[in-house]
């Protein structure tokens, strides 16, 4: 679970600064399940630049709540979470400096979508968040406002999910749920997944990933590996004490995701199989497959350029499938392979009234 957050603050001398506005939007890696949003009265005065920069001025605070009175409601949404922003070290320097002035500890751990950007979508002109957002055409509502930040965050943590084919940022969140040593009964990990497509994938307790799957239904996928009575699957349930997944929204994506991070990975229970394949060509060298995403409006996109497998996205704006620029921006890459060439074409074979866009 993340909490992501965006503070707006008064500026000034380092560490002397007032939160001037909070927004927090608690998210299970899917979609966001809880928020708070609320201005706060910093009982001291904003700086010029700020206030021009945010629009937030001293007459606006001046019946807002003082942070001791929202403090409560912060600790509780952020209870069991990792920390999500843009520049981490600010927002939580902010917060802990806020609780300190309370008496109160006040330690999470955090994930900077800064530096998450810059490793997984490295040579962009800029990580600033709203240039970084418009390179990938992230719509942001009220730019330097803590709630339009935070939600525009949130939409880039989530590309950034994507992205990552490691899974450093899950094997982290796993970590910090083990700590809490979650149950490893296997009906109350079943309880936490959903029916939908994609993939999932068993960690052990020092959140290693064991073992991935796939299926049109994720827990009834991993119902079907919970009730496997084979040598190789006992072991499995031995050793599990949280699952994760990923939904892909429809099985072309979650099957090029399982082949390339089966690759990636190396799980210990999975067997990787020898394809004897042949290479395919597609009926045209420049052409977008449009499926279903992961939520209503949301669209996948897989993008073959000059016949060559280039990656896939998610998207809910036409603008982002129409511009090739920003595209290749969101695109999270896969091999220009035998194996997964021929799952594209064996899926545009078997689906062939899906949408496909030549150009």
């Amino acid at each position: 679970m993340y909490a992501v957050l965006d503070i707006e603050t008064t500026g000034g001398k380092y560490n002397e600064e007032g939160i001037t506005e909070i927004a927090i939007y608690k998210f299970d890696g899917h979609q966001v399940v809880d928020q708070f949003i609320s201005l706060v009265n910093p009982e001291i005065d904003i700086q010029p630049f700020v206030v021009k920069l945010t629009g937030i001025n001293n007459a606006m605070l001046k019946n807002a709540p003082k942070f001791f009175e929202v403090a409560k409601r912060i600790i509780e949404i952020t209870d069991g979470c990792i920390l999500v922003a843009h520049n981490a070290v600010f927002d939580n320097r902010i917060l802990t400096t806020e609780f300190r002035r309370l008496g109160y500890h006040y330690e999470k751990q955090s994930v900077c979508t800064v530096e998450l950007s810059k490793k997984l979508i490295p040579g962009l002109p800029s990580y600033k968040l709203g240039k970084l957002c418009r390179s990938l055409a992230i719509p942001v509502a009220s730019r330097h406002r803590a709630d339009g930040d935070a939600m525009a965050t949130v939409q880039l943590f989530k590309l950034l999910l994507n992205k990552d084919v490691d899974k450093e940022i899950i094997k982290k969140a796993v970590k910090t749920l083990n700590k809490k040593k979650l149950a490893p009964k296997l009906q109350n990990l079943l309880d936490e997944l959903p029916s939908k497509t994609g993939l999932f994938y068993l960690h052990n307790g020092t959140s290693t990933i064991l073992y991935i799957g796939k299926g049109k239904n994720i827990k009834k996928s991993v119902n079907q590996l919970f009730l496997r009575t084979s040598k190789k699957a006992k072991e499995i349930q031995k050793n599990v004490t949280s699952v994760s997944y990923e939904d892909t929204g429809n099985e072309l994506i979650a099957q090029l995701k399982f082949a390339e991070e089966l690759k990636v990975n190396k799980p210990k229970y999975n067997f990787i199989k020898k394809n004897n394949l042949h290479k395919v060509h597609f009926n045209n060298d420049n052409f977008l497959v449009v499926e279903k995403g992961r939520d209503t409006g949301e669209k996948s996109v897989l993008l073959i350029e000059n016949n060559e497998l280039k990656g896939f996205c998610f998207t809910d704006l036409n603008y982002q499938i129409n511009n090739l620029e920003v595209l290749h921006n969101l695109l999270s890459s896969i091999e220009n392979n035998i194996l997964n060439r021929n799952i594209v074409k064996k899926y545009l074979q078997k689906n062939n009234t899906k949408k496909i866009i030549q150009f």
